[in-house]
């Protein structure tokens, strides 16, 4: 992962866009992805708001979670002094609390607007869409699609600036790049997918056994590499090749869109320090 180009120019261009738009906001909404609280907050938001405005964090995609793993976050959150809000934007849980948790930290009535911000395809534009009532923002599956700056009115008093997800040039932690790489938010045409969903296999035997042997009848032996995962798990789907190859590449393909559709079960890759 570590040598994997994942910051298009774009994404310098939509800091300083952010940058610059912050005058025009009360606020900033990071959404963040609840499986992977740390690895989906990015570090460069750090430098772009510095304390300029007030910022609510957006764990969004709770109901795929794993809710005792959650529940470490909420306390680790209330701990430090972090403004949080758990939504699903694809349900709409928890979303219609945002006007009046934002207003409560900003400490303003009257018209409103916030910046809504995060790395690609953590749900930013669902999100935008469930709390506007209609389609606002342009969605997708796939990183990479909201490009420029988008308002979106809520209502008459309170509007919403969408902007384009961004990651940061490097990550240290190569373990980062990977469980963004599983949820989607670094595209899958500039990785190899068969050696990311080895990886995966590997995430999901330490922390949910259970729910590999239960999805794809397979024995996760603590023994076995993660291709060998791989293969054992296509093998169960029955993806074989003329000759009796198996089919990685499919089974991957199909891991990776399991994994990222919840279809698993409630799961978390990374807890509080």
């Amino acid at each position: 992962m570590a040598e994997v180009q994942w910051f298009p120019g774009h994404m310098k261009k939509a800091q300083r866009m952010m940058a610059d738009s912050l005058k025009l906001v009360d606020a900033v909404c990071e959404v963040a992805d609840a499986r992977i609280p740390y690895s989906s907050r990015n570090p460069d938001l750090d430098g772009i708001i510095a304390g300029r405005k007030p910022r609510l964090l957006i764990l969004n995609r709770a109901d795929q979670a794993d809710p005792n793993v959650t529940a470490l976050w909420r306390a680790y959150y209330k701990e430090n002094g972090v403004a949080f809000l758990e939504c699903d934007a694809r349900s709409g849980r928890g979303v219609k609390d945002l006007s009046r948790t934002l207003r409560d930290l900003v400490g303003k009535a009257g018209p409103m607007r916030a910046m809504v911000a995060g790395v690609p395809n953590v749900g930013k534009s669902t999100f935008i869409n469930k709390v506007c009532g209609r389609k606002a923002a342009a969605v997708s599956d796939r990183p990479g699609v909201t490009r420029g700056k988008q308002w979106a009115a809520v209502d008459s008093q309170f509007e919403l600036l969408d902007t384009p997800g961004i990651l940061w040039p490097r990550f240290d932690d190569p373990a980062v790049g990977d469980r963004l790489a599983f949820t989607g938010a670094v595209k899958d045409q500039i990785l190899d997918g068969e050696d990311l969903a080895a990886k995966l296999l590997v995430t999901l035997r330490a922390g949910y056994p259970k729910a590999l042997a239960e999805r794809y009848k397979i024995d996760p032996d603590p023994a076995l590499q993660g291709w060998e995962l791989l293969e054992a798990c296509a093998r169960k789907r029955g993806f074989l090749m003329s000759g009796g190859v198996v089919d990685t590449e499919r089974m991957a393909a199909v891991l990776l869109d399991e994994f990222r559709g919840g279809k698993l079960g409630r799961i978390s890759l990374e807890k509080p320090a």
